[in-house]
């Protein structure tokens, strides 16, 4: 059998507070979650649920108070170089233009400079923006940014990619087209994508499986969809097909109850 590309097994994250090293909060507790090669698998929970936390676990930015993580078969120990991360908030360097920021990764492997800049112009024509290297973060939309970090994540060529609710800052139409974009590149080399949203109607449209956590603390899977509508999918058109309806009153229906307990928290909390 070929081996996960990302598994997470029996993951537990426990922190304990820098001022009473006696209050400690389980994040996520046993949490068994894997990615095949070529799949693109979402999780979806309430807020604060630990989805994040995974996604860090994943990345070896994070070490587990107990579980283990293999990518592809061996035991990470340290950052997983084989996964490329885009963060929630922009990562870009704000004194590098486009093309520098999605140059920096390939500089700081050793890549010679004329070949680094030939790959990360190449990168900016395939997002859309082979015009706008030369443009500063602050001199880009909101969109533009996003693209601009999503060539400086694949320019890399991760055999997994890591996103945490990439797109959550977004207008429903930027948005929307940013996720076709993801599913058009991602369908061109089939890597692994784990996947963290807030939006299950975007879980649903670009994913073959969605994982659904319950509410903290201690959060752990509660539910897992095959998702199988055809691809390739546009996500707007597909959103009125019957079975996505469908699917999403399956997963709601488990995602639903966990909602409101995490919000009831919250409230608590605050």
């Amino acid at each position: 059998m070929t081996a996960a590309a990302l598994s997470l097994d029996d993951i537990t994250c426990t922190f304990i507070s820098r001022d009473d090293r006696s209050q400690r909060y389980t994040a996520v507790r046993d949490v068994s979650l894997s990615v095949a090669p070529g799949e693109f698998v979402s999780v979806v929970g309430p807020t604060g649920c630990g989805k994040s936390t995974l996604l860090n676990v994943g990345a070896g930015l994070l070490e587990p108070s107990s579980g283990s993580v293999q990518v592809f078969g061996e035991v990470l120990k340290g950052i997983n170089r084989r996964a490329g991360y885009m963060f929630q908030t922009d990562a870009l360097m704000p004194w590098r233009t486009a093309l520098a920021n999605v140059m920096a990764g390939l500089e700081f492997r050793g890549v010679a400079p004329e070949e680094a800049r030939r790959q990360a112009e190449d990168w900016l024509k395939r997002v859309g923006l082979g015009g706008f290297g030369d443009r500063y973060p602050h001199q880009l939309s909101g969109g533009m940014r996003k693209r601009s970090a999503l060539a400086q994540t694949l320019v890399l060529d991760p055999d997994i990619i890591l996103m945490d609710e990439p797109f959550s800052a977004l207008d429903i139409q930027t948005r929307q087209l940013m996720e076709n974009e993801v599913l058009d590149l991602w369908a061109a080399k089939r890597k692994a994508v784990l996947f963290i949203t807030h939006d299950l109607d975007e879980a649903i449209a670009m994913s073959d499986r969605v994982v659904v956590l319950s509410a903290g603390p201690g959060s752990h899977p509660i539910g897992e969809f095959t998702i199988d509508l055809p691809r390739p999918r546009d996500v707007a058109e597909v959103r009125v097909d019957p079975r996505f309806i469908e699917l999403h009153k399956a997963i709601w229906g488990v995602l639903r109850d966990e909602v409101l307990k995490g919000y009831a928290q919250q409230k608590l909390a605050a």
